[in-house]
């Protein structure tokens, strides 16, 4: 195993469909710009009500990638 840099970010995602797809959109999102993403993990989970349903919801995540070496 290589000695490796990793740097860590704070990313919010949200949906109105499910936990699930906030998480898909925010690390899809993210991995447009950053590249070697290797992790996530949810450090929160929350959402919105809205005439007394779920609005939608919010996750905030952190998320691990990867220097590149020169």
């Amino acid at each position: 195993m290589s000695d490796n840099v990793y740097a860590v970010t704070e990313l919010v995602g949200s949906s109105a469909t499910s936990i699930d797809d906030a998480i898909r959109n925010a690390i899809s999102t993210a991995s447009q710009t950053l590249r070697n993403l290797e992790w996530f993990e949810v450090t929160q989970t929350r959402g919105h009500i809205a005439d007394g349903k779920v609005g939608h919801f919010q996750v905030v995540l952190k998320v691990g990638f990867r220097y590149e070496k020169s």
